[in-house]
């Protein structure tokens, strides 16, 4: 057991009454439910810290006659039995007068104890909690109530947790800013890339390329931009085979939408294999090769991803495949030309059904396409591959910082515990005195009963 600082000691729940727990009234009977008086919680409302509602409500009658207990505002709930205890603990602080189902746990507000540093203590000791106190041999994950009443926890001095919960509400408050910040980045690149693939198909990207190659007496003229269907610069655009493929252990890999929805083809998301022979009678236009796209026809339409290799696998018909002709089209410059918002466009314009979008292979070879030069392709190619590339650095260095600000939350909690985040003051009334003086308390006060508001 670590050392405290001076003024501190050790206690458990179970010096503060222990913990209580909850039920799912009826739902056979509509009286527990129909008027929805009062918020039911049950593990998915946990995924807020601070609770003044739940998705569920029940009645004051599903209060007084199942049973059910009344927790007072300032009461700290945990999850106890869920599947997501494999990852977290869940702890949430009541803001209103509430009750809870069986998956729930209870700490009452106990006189002496700030609700707010018993919340914030839970929280910090989520991943010590589950390890020391989860339940073996259980299908669903659970706490075992007993050990988590006994578990030992850090007890500062009354004034000092009123200090701490205040400094913990003031830096974690800093935090989710700074999170809130950091988190509308992604969203954020995600327009500049398309603000830059829009550029790049309206010619405004190459502007000043343009006329760089004029002044220069490179080019008399500006050089036209053509439009052209789709069909006109592929030499193929077709789809996977129509007819179920037959299925194998090993094989070739064979993808569905899933495989590409990030815009790369990730093979090792293939939902099964296709023999050998099925795959070497497929016609050529249907064999990826590199410098292929892949498109996305149906659902989640308009997702271009460019073949990098010759590794051979197969999809279904909800992908499209083009075959650019170089002659005409950069196989890149034509990669971020699908890509663009433009692309998107036109695809819903063509696109038929309602519950699942789907873009047919005629609208999509009728696609129109504003084809530059070569040479002005070869430079947008260039362009958007370097702000492209600025913008996963970009990327890159917001997922390290939301990986440094994920371990500051905690981080903070542990230094708050050890006593390290607000100064003691050895005039605070000692946590041991504190904790003899709840514990007599306890001893003598009457048990809550259930159905009314525990005191």
């Amino acid at each position: 057991m670590s050392e405290l600082p001076g003024g501190w000691t050790h206690f458990a729940l179970k010096d503060l009454g222990g913990l209580s727990g909850g039920k799912t009234p009826s739902k056979a009977n509509p009286e527990f439910w129909s008027s929805r008086d009062i918020p039911w919680v049950s593990p998915k409302d946990m995924k807020k810290s601070f609770l003044e509602d739940a998705e569920d409500r029940i009645s004051q009658i599903a209060v007084d006659e199942a049973g059910m207990t009344l927790y007072p505002s300032g009461s700290v709930l945990m999850v106890t039995r869920s599947g997501i205890l494999q990852h977290t603990f869940p702890v949430a602080l009541t803001c209103v007068d509430l009750t809870v189902n069986q998956d729930i746990k209870v700490l009452r507000p106990v006189e002496g104890i700030v609700p707010k540093f018993s919340f914030y203590m839970l929280k910090s000791f989520g991943t010590e909690i589950l390890t020391a106190c989860s339940k073996d041999g259980t299908t669903v994950q659970s706490i075992e109530s007993e050990k988590l009443e006994a578990f030992q926890f850090p007890l500062p001095p009354l004034a000092e947790q009123t200090r701490i919960a205040q400094k913990l509400d003031d830096l974690l408050a800093q935090v989710d800013t700074l999170k809130a910040r950091i988190d509308g980045i992604p969203a954020l690149l995600k327009r500049f890339r398309q603000s830059v693939l829009a550029a790049a198909v309206s010619g405004r990207l190459t502007e000043d390329w343009r006329v760089a190659r004029m002044k220069s007496g490179e080019v008399d003229a500006p050089d036209a931009i053509n439009f052209q269907k789709l069909s006109d610069i592929c030499l193929s655009i077709t789809d996977g085979d129509h007819q179920a493929p037959p299925q194998s252990d090993t094989g070739i890999p064979f993808i569905t939408i899933s495989a590409i929805n990030d815009g790369v083809i990730r093979l090792e998301k293939a939902t099964r294999y296709v023999p050998d022979s099925y795959y070497s009678e497929l016609k050529e236009s249907r064999k990826p090769q590199t410098g292929d796209i892949l498109f996305s026809v149906t659902g989640s339409i308009c997702i271009p991803a460019m073949v990098l290799n010759e590794a051979p696998f197969t999809f279904q018909r909800h992908i499209a495949i083009l075959r650019p002709n170089t002659a005409l089209a950069l196989q890149k410059f034509m990669y971020f030309y699908l890509g663009s918002e433009q692309i998107k466009k036109q695809g819903l314009d063509v696109a038929t059904g309602t519950a699942q979008l789907t873009v047919p292979l005629k609208g999509l070879r009728n696609f129109d396409i504003s084809l530059p030069s070569l040479a002005e392709q070869t430079e947008i190619v260039r362009r958007v591959e370097q702000l492209f590339a600025f913008a996963d650095q970009l990327a890159a260095k917001v997922a390290s910082a939301k990986s440094r600000i994920d371990h500051l939350t905690q981080s903070i909690l542990a230094k708050a515990f050890r006593g390290e985040l607000v100064p003691q003051d050895p005039n605070d009334e000692p946590a041991s005195v504190l904790l003899e003086r709840i514990k007599t308390q306890r001893a003598a006060a009457p048990k809550a009963k259930r159905g009314r508001k525990s005191a």
